[in-house]
């Protein structure tokens, strides 16, 4: 491992199995000290000073989550919605961060449960989740769709099978059975002009448009907590907030 190399995992944190094991040099005078050490000796604790923006440093959480497949979806996100003060949560794909404007977005149905959670009340929670580092990332925020044409380009993106899929599927509703889902997959392939005994090979780059009830959403950060676990349950914690997303970042620190 090269010098520079040695510096990104100490920055950007390595797996828990690395950062697990106190230093075999540290020497203890009593419990306190042995948990005081203990629970800050990581390769990596969030700096005394804290940035006046989180973003950044969840960015880069995300890219080395997703460099070194630290899971099999380093991506997922735990999406919270709420309507009639009943909560619902599901697990979806982040597919983008913006560290400028303090922004995260997925992509789904505008149809389903969630979909209609986020129409009657444009707020959302998320939490990225990566076990093997010892990290947490908590989002909280405002709601809106994505431009129409940043929709089209990433549907366009998609595999044919996974934009037939969004046609077939209305998603969140009842159906009689499997076989019935598989019929209605069968005529939305005949739609398309897809034979359904002699598909086209995978890849293949068919026409097959975005329905309009189907796109982005962004959640606006308005408070972000980042957390690096410690084995002692000495967490390291930190939380910004911000009134309104054209406001500067406040941080504080947290007790775990």
């Amino acid at each position: 491992m090269t010098p520079g190399q040695d510096d990104q995992r100490k920055n950007l944190g390595a797996p828990a199995s690395a950062r697990s094991q106190a230093p075999s040099d540290a020497h203890f005078s009593g419990p306190l000290d042995t948990i005081h050490a203990y629970g800050t000796t990581h390769d990596e604790q969030l700096p005394d000073e804290l940035p006046g923006n989180p973003f950044p440093t969840l960015h880069a959480w995300v890219e080395f989550a997703k460099r070194e497949r630290v899971q099999p979806n380093p991506t997922a996100i735990a999406l919270a919605t709420a309507t009639d003060n009943m909560p619902n949560v599901r697990i979806v794909l982040c597919r983008g961060i913006n560290a400028d404007t303090g922004a995260i977005w997925f992509y789904t149905n505008g149809q389903s449960v969630k979909g209609g959670d986020m129409a009657a009340n444009p707020h959302a929670a998320a939490v990225f989740h990566w076990d093997a580092l010892d990290r947490q990332a908590r989002v909280r925020g405002i709601v809106e769709p994505l431009p129409a044409a940043e929709s089209d380009a990433y549907f366009a993106s998609r595999s044919w099978e996974k934009r037939i899929g969004a046609w077939a599927s209305d998603q969140s509703r009842p159906i009689e059975s499997r076989q019935a889902l598989v019929d209605k997959l069968t005529a939305t392939l005949e739609r398309f002009g897809i034979d359904p005994k002699n598909p086209p090979p995978h890849g293949a780059d068919l026409d097959i448009p975005r329905p309009p009830h189907w796109g982005g959403f962004r959640i606006i950060a308005t408070e972000v907590e980042l957390w690096v676990g410690s084995p002692a349950r000495i967490h390291d914690r930190a939380r910004w907030t911000r009134t309104v997303p054209s406001d500067d970042w406040s941080a504080t620190r947290l007790q775990p």
